[in-house]
């Protein structure tokens, strides 16, 4: 297995327009793994916990060819690929340096239309806020086919974490999924919509605004002691929750070391997952089952301030 940094990859041109087929994803990898058609396949790598790639995941790494490996896909699931996979560490994270998007599409389409079985692996689910569509897009145009893996998204991980459901028969009959972070120039979420509607509210990308979102969801309505978890790596050894409320989380933030990736969980559904935490508390949750291969874990609670 081979693994190549970007400055050693040679220029890659944009994707032929004038081939506009779409291929609908296939059900199977090996009935197309010998063809001389390459292919790409969107794989969800998960939140961080290697035992949370699914089996078809497992299997689809074992035979590409060229893996693009996303920034918050765990490295380690790259015991699954062949030794002879070229790896391309493809880095996109918020606040940091990140390869550009259309870099990555244009690579990813030159290699399948190259006849070579590409892996897209990234975190979570490819669906969700993955920058899916982007690529399904280059796919189609180019005339390539393509499959998407569904992975564990950060939502169901932080939760799994706090012990917590995002659904509750009596306080939250859904959840939505929504993003802290628009692309420039584009709209922010409905923030008086969604507080109207009384659902679990998972704001991924969404540390940095964390304070102005508790403002606008307070101001739409919502309670100032609606609890909120920020979940911090979750899945992986030292993962963190900080326990706040809407009207206590701009001083609590304040207050801790919270860093990305985490992700806002808002709504009843959580406090019983947060009552063991003093309000503005920052507890670490330890993964024995990651560090220790056991099926345990347990709480360590250090008061924040």
């Amino acid at each position: 297995m081979t693994d190549e940094p970007l400055s050693e990859i040679a220029p890659v041109s944009a994707p032929d327009s004038s081939s506009a087929s779409v291929s609908a994803p296939a059900s199977d990898f090996e009935t197309h793994a010998s063809s001389s058609t390459g292919r790409v396949w969107l794989v969800g790598a998960g939140p961080g916990d290697p035992e949370l790639l699914t089996l078809k995941a497992v299997r689809v790494l074992a035979q590409a060819e060229v893996i693009l490996l996303d920034d918050l896909a765990n490295a380690q699931l790259l015991i699954h690929a062949s030794p002879d996979a070229r790896v391309i560490r493809v880095g996109k994270r918020g606040g940091c340096r990140s390869t550009p998007q259309a870099f990555i599409t244009r690579l990813m389409v030159r290699e399948a239309r190259r006849g070579r079985q590409v892996v897209r692996l990234k975190g979570g689910d490819p669906s969700v806020f993955g920058r899916a569509a982007e690529e399904i897009d280059a796919c189609r145009l180019a005339g390539v086919p393509f499959e998407i893996v569904p992975g564990v998204t950060s939502a169901s991980a932080a939760a799994a974490a706090l012990g917590s459901p995002l659904t509750d028969r009596d306080h939250a009959r859904g959840v939505a999924f929504v993003t802290g972070h628009a692309k420039p120039g584009g709209m922010d979420p409905d923030w008086a919509a969604l507080a109207a509607c009384g659902l679990t509210l998972v704001v991924y990308m969404g540390l940095s605004r964390a304070a102005a979102i508790a403002d606008a969801l307070m101001a739409a309505g919502r309670p100032a002691s609606l609890p909120v978890a920020i979940v911090e790596r979750a899945s992986l050894p030292g993962s963190r929750v900080l326990a706040s409320t809407l009207g206590g989380l701009a001083d609590d933030l304040a207050a801790g070391s919270v860093q990305s990736p985490a992700v806002l969980v808002i709504g009843e559904s959580v406090a019983t997952g947060l009552s063991a935490i003093p309000a503005g508390g920052l507890a670490t949750l330890i993964d024995t089952q990651a560090a220790n291969q056991t099926a345990h874990s347990s709480v360590r609670q250090q008061r924040m301030g």
